[in-house]
């Protein structure tokens, strides 16, 4: 879920302490009673998935690898990872159980978690094959109703995500097929099986969350082409645009607010990891008060829109 104009954290930063100062605070919490004689910062102790790129993997090859990198430089340590498939009850295995203590790429409302301001916001795309010409650029394109169509299914029981509740909305279903974020976990990347099926021709457009369909559809044959799903009036209230932030343990608002530090120190790093991995970009949410918003996807979503093969990392 998507990504997907990196939103402004460093005007929600509003620590009186220097951040050398909150460095040091959150090192202590790292290593606690051992702090007292540690010379060295304790590890940043991360929980991630090891076989969901391109977040996470076994061999820190995805993004939130890389990100949660830049942060341990920061703080002058290392990443020590607890790996643990992202299935039902990740979270109460890890963070709940003190195995670690971060999460990375959490949607920045999660309320079973405590976030820090969000570092990018992505959205779901339209992906076809370029060869195709289809150019979809909208969930009301009449094409949706005859074409073969897939979407994402989150969790065991086989949740829909935003675009299949948009497309049953619309009366959309039969011609519509279904693919486990989680799939096959016995092989690599399952999450990739979506875009597989396009690149083969099985389906004709998938409807999925950005930063993984841009980071497979850039590794496939064929020349792929990926289209942010603009929002809708008629879908606000099924946003198709989420903003992503790092999560910790409720109530750990000082390591919270110690992450929020670092995420403003290290933005341009994040930024440039995030561009390598091609996350499609959306243009911050609109806040009471705001001006009217640009369209979701302008900007960098927008670049999606071309041939993204042979394009990786």
């Amino acid at each position: 879920m998507p990504a997907y104009v990196v939103p402004a954290a460093h005007d929600l930063f509003r620590l009186h302490t220097s951040l050398r100062a909150v460095i040091a605070v959150f090192a202590l919490m790292l290593s606690g009673a051992a702090a007292a004689h540690a010379q060295a910062p304790a590890p940043l102790r991360v929980c991630a998935d090891p076989n969901n790129l391109p977040f996470s993997n076994e061999r820190q090859e995805g993004f939130e690898n890389k990100i949660a990198e830049v942060l341990a430089a920061e703080l002058g340590t290392s990443v020590e990872y607890t790996w643990w498939a992202q299935r039902r009850g990740f979270i109460r295995n890890t963070l709940g159980e003190q195995r670690c203590d971060v999460l990375m790429g959490v949607p920045a409302d999660l309320e079973m978690v405590l976030t820090t301001q969000p570092y990018y916001r992505s959205t779901y795309v339209f992906v076809t094959r370029a060869d195709r010409g289809l150019d979809i650029q909208s969930l009301d394109d009449a094409r949706l109703r005859t074409l073969h169509v897939g979407v994402q299914l989150i969790g065991d029981d086989g949740t829909n995500t935003p675009p299949a509740h948009a497309l049953s909305r619309r009366g959309i279903v039969r011609n519509v097929a279904g693919y486990m974020v989680y799939g096959d976990y016995a092989q690599p990347d399952p999450p990739a099986r979506i875009i597989e099926a396009v690149a083969r021709s099985d389906i004709d457009v998938a409807l999925a969350w950005g930063p993984m369909a841009a980071f497979f559809a850039a590794r496939q044959p064929v020349a792929m082409r990926v289209v942010p799903i603009p929002a809708e009036p008629a879908e606000a209230r099924l946003p198709l645009s989420f903003d992503i932030a790092i999560g910790v343990r409720k109530g750990e608002v000082e390591r919270r607010d110690a992450l929020d530090a670092l995420l403003v120190r290290r933005r341009s790093h994040i930024e440039a990891i995030l561009d390598q991995y091609r996350v499609p970009l959306a243009a911050a949410a609109a806040r009471e008060g705001d001006p009217p918003a640009a369209p979701a996807g302008a900007g960098k979503a927008d670049g999606g829109d071309g041939d993204a093969a042979g394009k990786g990392t």
